[in-house]
């Protein structure tokens, strides 16, 4: 598979994917979501890599879901979403399977991360076994002012506890890379300028362990946290994001958004509801 969206580099035990969409923030197209699925492919069956590393080109790591793409409504899934079910589909097949891929490859996974790393951003991130962040890194997920439960993967709770998850995503709060550390989101903090080279290096300390006994360690952490509900909770939020989506509410905000494009859906992400003619205020 050619790639247009995202790069792909084997060096050593290491593999490094990099979104490439610098242009846009690296905001995730559905063409970026595919070609980072095939990419995660091409790592796990080549025998040689041991240890993948998700990083992004340019000044963010991801501003979340490509919005332009959806609202456009000129691609294959932004079609089916008229539809509850086609709804379902496209979240289903693009936002779950693939990131729940990602958290159950098996190979360990390290995300380098930097500048604004939003909503879906987060989500992806989080998948991934490990974070390194640059000193510039911030972490948010405002999309909850937009109607919808945030997104798809509920992943806060179990990266920084239910208290600090409900006061990000109810108050729509951003942390630093410092606060992220101190939260357990993220494993190290380092200058900007040594985001890659720290990300290389802890992609080799991991390579030293046999990948059976790699893949042994990170399956029975994600079984231990499974046992706690992780997968389950995570399934039981995204059917409750798919029926709040649907809601007078939500169509209302979404078809609001269609006609502002995406000035409407920043007004919505700081809390101005102004482009809201049902707006009651």
């Amino acid at each position: 598979m050619d790639f247009a969206t995202i790069r792909y580099e084997v060096d050593g035990a290491v593999a490094t994917i990099t979104l490439d969409r610098p242009d846009a923030a690296n905001a995730q197209s559905s063409r970026l979501i595919s070609e980072l699925d095939a990419a995660f492919d091409r790592a796990e069956h080549d025998d040689e890599v041991r240890v993948v590393v998700l990083a992004a080109e340019g000044r963010h790591f991801s501003a979340g879901h490509d919005l332009k793409e959806i609202l456009a409504g000129e691609e294959h899934w932004a079609t089916q979403r008229d539809t509850p079910e086609g709804k379902l589909e496209h979240e289903q097949v693009m936002y779950w399977d693939k990131l729940v891929r990602i958290r159950d490859f098996p190979k360990p996974t390290i995300a380098a991360v930097q500048g604004a790393c939003a909503a879906a951003g987060m989500m992806l991130a989080s998948m991934c076994d490990l974070i390194v962040a640059a000193d510039d890194a911030r972490f948010s997920n405002p999309v909850a002012r937009m109607s919808g439960v945030g997104v798809e993967l509920l992943v806060e709770p179990w990266d920084l506890g239910p208290r600090q998850a409900k006061e990000l995503l109810l108050c729509a709060t951003t942390l630093d890379a410092h606060e992220a550390a101190r939260l357990g989101l993220v494993n190290r903090v380092v200058p900007r300028a040594e985001l890659a080279s720290a990300a290389r290096s802890m992609a080799e300390e991991v390579a030293l362990v046999p990948p059976i006994t790699a893949r042994a360690i990170k399956d029975t952490i994600n079984h231990m946290v499974d046992l706690q509900g992780q997968r389950e909770s995570w399934r039981y939020h995204f059917m409750v994001h798919q029926l709040v989506s649907n809601t007078a509410e939500a169509l209302g905000r979404t078809a609001a958004r269609k006609a502002g494009g995406m000035d409407a859906v920043k007004r919505e992400q700081a809390g101005d509801h102004t482009a809201r003619p049902d707006d009651p205020r």
